[in-house]
């Protein structure tokens, strides 16, 4: 009996820890990340520049294989939606590595680089456990898929056609 209610309590715990979230923690929006032209940003502003628009953000290191990996199906993300906006947020360890794996994997989107990697303030506020992990936001700022990794593009793509079919029969509705 005692290791049944372990067992729920261990399934309890977890299932709240990977709970869908619709909204960044305070923690995370207040945190500031450098910009490739070497000026510290508020997360809270970076977002700021996306209201209104379907945001993916991929948080990735250029030292990560599954990153690498992951890059092709990146861009294809990207040819097969335009309209979206691609933020990428990087977990190096120091700034000349992190634009060096800009230019070389060549991926277009906004950069930004966490200032405490994987395990500092940043990361943590963001449940980064894995990289690469993506996290989509809709033109209203809420946060539609929360944790995505590297083996998830289908769950991705089907975000972000649930996305333009929820717009295109919005924009049916109005006059």
């Amino acid at each position: 009996m005692k290791k049944i209610i372990l067992l729920f309590v261990t399934f309890a715990i977890a299932s709240c820890t990977n709970a869908q979230k619709t909204t960044f923690s305070k923690v995370a929006l207040k945190e500031t990340l450098l910009a490739t032209d070497g000026s510290q940003v508020a997360f809270k502003d970076i977002l700021k520049k996306y209201k209104g628009k379907t945001l993916v953000i991929e948080v990735w290191a250029s030292w990560c294989g599954d990153c690498v990996k992951a890059m092709p199906k990146v861009k294809e993300l990207q040819a097969n939606n335009p309209d979206v906006a691609y933020l990428f947020i990087s977990m190096d360890k120091t700034a000349d590595k992190w634009k060096i794996g800009i230019e070389k994997h060549e991926i277009k989107g906004n950069h930004f680089m966490a200032n405490d990697q994987m395990k500092g303030v940043f990361g943590k506020a963001l449940d980064v456990d894995w990289i690469p992990r993506y996290i989509i936001v809709d033109k209203t700022g809420k946060i539609v898929l929360y944790r995505a990794i590297e083996t998830d593009f289908e769950k991705i793509n089907a975000t972000l056609n649930d996305l333009k079919i929820s717009c295109q029969f919005k924009g049916q509705q109005q006059p």
